[in-house]
C-alpha cells in the first residue's frame, strides 16, 4: 500500500512539473509569434481595453484559454478569428510553456486576497 501511494504522489508530482511548462521557451515563443503586437510590450498595456492583460495571470486559465481558442467555434471552444489563427501551429507544450511564460511577468492583477 505505501508503495501504491508513493507511485501516486511521485507520478502526480511529475505531472504537475511536466504541466508548469517551460518559461525560457514559452518567452522566445512569445516572441516568435508576436504576442506583444495585441497584448503590449510588457503584456500588461493591450493595444485595446477589450484584450486581455496576460503578465502574471494563472499559467493554467492562460493555457486553457489557447486551447479553447484552437478548438474554436463549439462546444467549450472560444471563437476569436485573431487568436484561433495565432494558436493553430502551438502544441499543447507550446502553450504550457507561453502560459508558464506569462504567468512569471510581474502584473497589478490581484490574485489572492
Amino acid at each position: 500500500m505505501k508503495k501504491m501511494i508513493a507511485a501516486l504522489f511521485f507520478g502526480a508530482m511529475s505531472m504537475n512539473a511536466f504541466a508548469a511548462g517551460n518559461i525560457a521557451n514559452g518567452e522566445a515563443l512569445a516572441k516568435k509569434y508576436n504576442c506583444a503586437a495585441c497584448h503590449g510590450a510588457d503584456y500588461n498595456k493591450p493595444i485595446d481595453p477589450s484584450y486581455p492583460k496576460l503578465a502574471g495571470q494563472h499559467a493554467d486559465y492562460l493555457k486553457q484559454a489557447m486551447v479553447a481558442y484552437k478548438r474554436g467555434a463549439g462546444a467549450h471552444g472560444r471563437n476569436n478569428p485573431i487568436m484561433s489563427g495565432q494558436v493553430q501551429p502551438l502544441s499543447n507544450a507550446d502553450m504550457a510553456d507561453i502560459a508558464a511564460y506569462l504567468h512569471s511577468l510581474p502584473s497589478g492583477l490581484v490574485l489572492k486576497r
